[in-house]
């Protein structure tokens, strides 16, 4: 079966860094475009950076020159590299998984991450 599993949150002061990892198990890694999302209390859930099989990044206009995206397909890993973290950013962080031709999608259990002084 198909497991995404998240870790690296936890409470970091602002201006800290936090690496997020997302380690895949049950799919072809390297056929999935692989994202993080995030969701804080009473908002929706928001893309925050997306990489493709093809490793083209995108992320959401707020992260931008701060977060960087990655994935190394022998680890069958995406990671999240989150720097300058401010208030804002608090939310639980979500891993997805998209096969881009078949569009069947999978989510981790999602991982807290907290800043704050």
């Amino acid at each position: 079966q198909v497991q995404l599993v998240e870790s690296g949150g936890g409470l970091v002061q602002p201006g800290g860094s936090l690496r997020l990892s997302c380690a895949a198990s049950g799919v072809i890694f390297s056929f999935f475009d692989m994202g993080w999302y995030r969701q804080a209390p009473g908002k929706q859930r928001e893309l925050v950076a997306r990489i493709t099989t093809g490793r083209t990044t995108n992320y959401a206009d707020s992260v931008k020159g701060r977060f960087t995206i990655s994935r190394d397909n022998a680890m069958h890993t995406v990671y999240l590299q989150m720097n300058s973290l401010k208030p804002e950013d608090t939310a639980v962080y979500y891993c997805n998984a998209n096969h881009p031709q078949t569009a069947n999608d999978y989510w981790g259990q999602g991982t807290q991450v907290t800043v704050s002084s």
